[in-house]
């Protein structure tokens, strides 16, 4: 099984796991822990442009991190399960060789990391449940609820 393979496998898992923990957030997204601290606007648009940016990463080589004002929460996962699905079809497709072709972010004009594709992906998917882990700490003190994520939530019935 390639680095891709498994990328693929987990992503198939992870993904519908973002949405739902998503989905479990009230409306108000201005929270935030501490003033240190991302809001839960920006931790979700983090979560849906890293999309994005992968997408652009699969197909070009590089993407270029943008400091977009986020959307509404509905829109926000619109696009991420638009996205989710459109890089798992180009990952799906990709050869031995592009897997291991350089990738770039670049911020702010700067190459900010340049690995081989397949590491790169998985970094992406590392820091995004990282900030999924970020967010769901955020759920109940926002009024939400909980989803399970990798095992039972106390906020789930049945559990």
């Amino acid at each position: 099984m390639t680095l891709r393979d498994f990328y693929l496998k987990r992503a198939k898992a992870e993904f519908p796991v973002f949405l739902k923990v998503m989905r479990a957030l009230p409306s108000d997204l201005s929270y935030k822990p501490d003033k240190r601290s991302p809001s839960a606007e920006q931790l979700v648009w983090t979560l849906t442009y890293e999309m994005k940016a992968l997408i652009e990463v699969v197909e070009t080589g590089k993407c270029e991190w943008q400091n977009i004002t986020p959307p509404g929460l509905d829109e926000m996962i619109g696009m991420y399960e638009k996205w989710s699905t459109e890089l798992l079809d180009k990952v799906a497709k990709l050869d031995d060789a592009s897997q291991e072709r350089n990738a770039q972010f670049l911020y702010q004009g700067q190459v900010v990391m340049e690995k081989p594709l397949a590491e790169f992906l998985w970094d992406f998917m590392f820091d995004a449940i990282h900030h999924r882990g970020q967010l769901s700490a955020y759920l109940r003190p926002m009024g939400g609820k909980v989803p399970s994520i990798y095992g039972p939530s106390a906020d789930e019935p049945g559990m």
